[in-house]
């Protein structure tokens, strides 16, 4: 008993934690079905849409009750001209993007040869009460290597009775040599379900890029 208890205490680190020698099979292939406490609430990937000159990305299915929030990520996406990185929901799956909205827009921003640096609200990016495009980014160029990431998340969007509120935060290199760091907010000012959301430049198309939709429990 004395060899086994020694072997025992071998595998258990000081604080009580078992080390990867002392489970036999750490194969998870068996399981159907995981406890409540473990999964079940996360996020989870619903689609993701690749652009190749692309006129736009829209999501037209998927945004539904199942979840409480989607997530869209959004990586390196580059324009064909300069122009600006939008996006607007749509209430008749996609036929219409023209939801109402107000908004807000604030940025951070760092030339590279330290000339200037602010932070500052951005008037020409906000929108009150307007169905025109919300932007993400804006004045990125052709420049090879330019291009906006970030995230926006709209929360509970099958709501029939609140407004849809959205925040989002997008990180990109405007006019080749500026490093700018975003902020935007708001609310499409209607009670029907948002079930289609639409994402382009505002001209000329999405060169290059990658938007994922999560849903969150």
């Amino acid at each position: 008993m004395g060899a086994i208890a020694r072997s025992a205490a071998n595998l258990v680190t000081t604080s009580g934690v078992w080390l990867k020698g002392g489970v036999n099979n750490a194969s998870m292939d068996s399981i159907t079905a995981f406890p409540s406490a473990i999964g079940g609430d996360g996020i989870t990937l619903i689609s993701s849409q690749t652009a190749s000159s692309s006129a736009s990305i829209s999501f037209t299915s998927g945004i539904t009750s199942t979840y409480k929030a989607y997530k869209f990520v959004f990586v390196n996406i580059h324009p064909s001209t300069t122009a600006d990185f939008t996006f607007n929901m749509s209430t008749d799956s996609g036929s219409n993007y023209n939801v109402t909205k107000t908004t807000t827009f604030f940025r951070a921003f760092h030339l590279e040869d330290d000339s200037s640096t602010a932070v500052s609200y951005r008037d020409a990016s906000d929108l009150a009460q307007s169905t025109g495009f919300q932007h993400i980014c804006y004045d990125l160029t052709t420049t090879s290597d330019e291009n906006c990431s970030g995230f926006l998340t709209l929360f509970n969007p099958a709501s029939t009775t609140y407004v849809k509120h959205f925040i989002g935060s997008s990180d990109f290199m405007q006019t080749n040599t500026v490093q700018t760091n975003a902020y935007f907010a708001g609310y499409g000012n209607t009670t029907s379900a948002v079930n289609a959301i639409q994402f382009k430049f505002s001209s000329g198309n999405i060169d290059d890029g990658k938007i994922y939709m999560y849903g969150i429990k």
